[in-house]
């Protein structure tokens, strides 16, 4: 490792750490040895904003700005040395240990290109590095994929959340199923149906329709202050032009990276463009979740016949009664339900109700092992398992809740 100012006439330095004091992040040394060897060096903050000024700064690629806790009381000189090394085309790698949301939220505004938490994941820096280095593909065809809104549309349309009580409830496959029937019962011509993948650091909705998953999402997500229709509608992708997706990031952040504010927006936007807008919500619960309940028109809490489900429904019920929120909004909703023969199963369905003192709305059957093949091969259960009890029973649900929103903008 190069010390001080970098040394141009020893090595080709293409890159820098920046940071209070580089000996606080060992392993980003260690990283940064492995990758570059000697062609690398270590400003301070100070020296590093007088260095961006010199010549011999004209040789670096990226630079990698490392802070912690300590550092957010100045996030002003952050946001101005990202702001120059940008100015001169120098990529940056930001590299945070105990930062908060909001502060990252700043910082990637105002155009750090990578966003790496510390301790460093093995290999991570290095994979960094590869992005940042990469030919620039060719950009994307201007309408590929890709659905034109029109501005000035006031469709007001109908929010229904899928959210899992406990993991492999199946809220995503409900989500997804459920968002492709309202597609294909909808009488209008354009796609009026939406799907917005909330759950931003595990979300497989992309997955479950195979669809890529691209970078207009997180640049949309982080300025939606100024979003309007056409960067929203570049941030969603079609789906055989009946179903509009909004995918969960290409990278995994923060689950309160996202603002009560920001999840308003982009909301009132889809509901705007879109008769439905199915929403798909991480099993945490996080600040924005009072959010899209009170936007939510039905909330389906999805779970199973099984203890873990059972003591997370009631920990969800007293957590919204506590704070006053509509829990009468909750649809709770039993997969792979016992079958119409299975008194026993039955009778414990019942009992489990019961004791929870909830009332479960919707049982879904199992859908066996086709449920887990249509979600690889990235299909709607309509289109490769059309028989599959799930799917008639999801089918249902759907033309329930089409029949239900054409009678209410009947009687409007």
């Amino acid at each position: 490792m190069s010390s001080g100012a970098p040394q141009p006439e020893a090595h080709a330095i293409v890159a820098c750490t920046i940071s209070r004091d580089v000996q606080n992040f060992d392993l980003l040394i260690e990283d940064m040895e492995a990758a570059l060897g000697e062609a690398w060096g270590d400003l301070g903050f100070a020296e590093a904003r007088a260095f961006f000024g010199q010549p011999d700064a004209e040789t670096l690629e990226f630079v990698a700005l490392a802070l912690d806790g300590e550092d957010e009381e100045n996030l002003v000189l952050m946001s101005e040395l990202i702001t120059q090394a940008k100015a001169r085309g120098i990529k940056v790698i930001l590299i945070a240990e105990d930062v908060t949301p909001a502060s990252l939220h700043q910082l990637l505004r105002k155009g750090a290109d990578e966003f790496i938490p510390y301790p460093l994941p093995e290999q991570e820096l290095q994979a960094a590095i590869d992005r940042l280095t990469a030919p620039e593909a060719p950009p994307e065809p201007a309408q590929e994929n890709t659905h034109q809104l029109q501005s000035g549309t006031q469709r007001e349309g109908a929010v229904v959340v899928c959210q899992g009580l406990s993991g492999g409830a199946g809220s995503t496959t409900l989500a997804v199923n459920l968002a492709w029937e309202l597609a294909v019962l909808s009488e209008h011509s354009e796609p009026s149906v939406c799907i917005l993948d909330f759950d931003l650091q595990h979300g497989s909705v992309a997955t479950y329709l195979d669809l890529p998953r691209r970078e207009a999402v997180m640049e949309m997500l982080s300025e939606t202050e100024i979003m309007d229709e056409e960067i929203f509608g570049q941030a969603l992708l079609s789906f055989q032009d009946r179903l509009q997706v909004l995918t969960a990031p290409s990278d995994m952040v923060p689950l309160d990276f996202l603002t009560s504010e920001d999840i308003d927006r982009v909301i009132a936007m889809a509901r705007s463009h879109f008769d439905f807008v199915v929403i798909d919500m991480p099993r945490t619960l996080v600040q924005w979740s009072e959010t899209v309940l009170n936007s939510a028109h039905v909330y389906f809490a999805m779970l199973e016949l099984d203890m873990r489900s059972a003591q997370n429904a009631l920990r969800m019920k007293r957590a919204l009664q506590s704070e006053d929120l509509p829990f009468e909004k909750l649809r709770f909703a039993l997969n792979r339900a016992p079958k119409f023969t299975d008194l026993s199963g039955k009778s414990r369905v019942k009992r489990m109700a019961e004791s929870l003192g909830i009332s479960i709305d919707v049982q879904l059957p199992d859908g066996g092992r086709p449920i887990t093949q249509c979600s690889d091969h990235g299909v709607p259960l309509a289109v490769s398992a059309a028989k599959n009890p799930l799917r008639k029973e999801i089918a249902k649900l759907a033309r329930s809740l089409h029949d239900l929103g054409q009678n209410e903008a009947k009687a409007a």
